[in-house]
């Protein structure tokens, strides 16, 4: 078992949201740590520039993916298994959010979050999963909430659903794939402090009701959300399946 910079050496690790600020952390960190990385979001090339931004980009691959298509899903999975000959590692990351409460939200804005967020999830792991496991098992990382547990802050009702599915599907599938070496886990991460979010958010009272509810006092980082990732893609985390894990500041535990 490899810890260190070469603990994700050669695995293939297909991930959803690429772009996003999180999901950029997260490729970072699995190319540090020797994967090869199939990363993917809507523009293909958002996926390039940040391609090239890595040390090796030949590496890696980047595809244009909305994930709330089945078909799209089809030609992606297809097309990492030409590319790499196997799949190890599925990190549904992509979602959309919405701070609409229950009473404020939209039918048209409800269907977009949770397509992606729910349904995107669903699609990734039924298509990308069968490979992991012809390609001998691996890991599905599924990055949940803290909104898929608790409250919140009492708005973002479909983002809560969709994320909420997420936690209870992630443990289904882990059972589906137990004896088949495939695990499946679910990531919560706290509130944390992305560009966009902060571009939003900061100063404001949400921004304090964040802080607030977090006993760690502090947003959390993309580079923090992005390690426990790199652990649950690899081989440290072999007996961990179905399991629920919290990258909070403590919120879930106040």
């Amino acid at each position: 078992m490899t810890v260190g910079p070469d603990r994700l050496r050669d695995k293939v690790v297909l991930l959803t949201g690429a772009t996003g600020g999180i999901g950029a952390e997260i490729v970072r960190r699995l190319a540090e740590e020797g994967a090869h990385v199939v990363l993917t979001d809507l523009e293909k090339s958002g996926c390039q520039d940040l391609l090239d931004t890595l040390t090796q980009p030949e590496r890696h691959t980047a595809l244009a993916l909305d994930v709330s298509s089945e078909e799209q899903w089809e030609d992606v999975v297809a097309a990492t298994e030409s590319t790499f000959g196997a799949l190890h590692a599925l990190v549904n990351n992509a979602a959309i959010g919405s701070v609409a409460t229950v009473d404020e939200e939209t039918r048209s804005q409800w269907d977009r979050v949770i397509g992606v967020g729910q349904t995107g999830t669903w699609l990734g792991m039924k298509h990308a999963g069968p490979l992991i496991e012809r390609s001998g098992g691996g890991s599905i990382v599924n990055m949940c909430s803290i909104l898929g547990t608790v409250g919140g802050l009492g708005n973002s009702v479909a983002y809560a659903a969709a994320k909420g599915a997420v936690r209870t599907m992630t443990k289904n599938a882990a059972l589906h794939w137990a004896k088949a070496r495939v695990r499946v886990n679910s990531l919560h991460p706290g509130f944390i402090g992305t560009p966009p979010l902060l571009e939003r958010w900061e100063g404001s009272e949400r921004h304090r009701e964040m802080l607030a509810g977090t006993p760690m006092g502090r947003l959390g980082r993309g580079e923090e959300i992005a390690a426990v990732v790199a652990f649950l893609a690899g081989d440290d985390s072999t007996f961990v399946t179905g399991s629920e894990i919290y990258a909070d500041g403590g919120w879930t535990a106040a």
